[in-house]
């Protein structure tokens, strides 16, 4: 049982992360490829994309 409720964790982190992926302002090409990691490696590629992918409007210049 335990291994379900995981499971639909990681499919709502999947789809949560794609909805931000696709609603981001970044270019297809780069939509496209944070999809298939996303798709390919749904733990690795969420979490990848958490670290390294687009930001929002926080960004501080000196």
């Amino acid at each position: 049982m335990e291994y379900g409720i995981i499971g639909l964790l990681v499919l709502a982190l999947n789809i949560w992360a794609l909805f931000n992926v696709w609603t981001s302002g970044s270019s297809i090409a780069a939509k496209l490829i944070w999809s298939i990691v996303i798709f390919a490696l749904p733990v690795i590629g969420v979490v990848l994309w958490l670290v390294f992918g687009p930001r929002g409007g926080s960004a501080v210049t000196a």
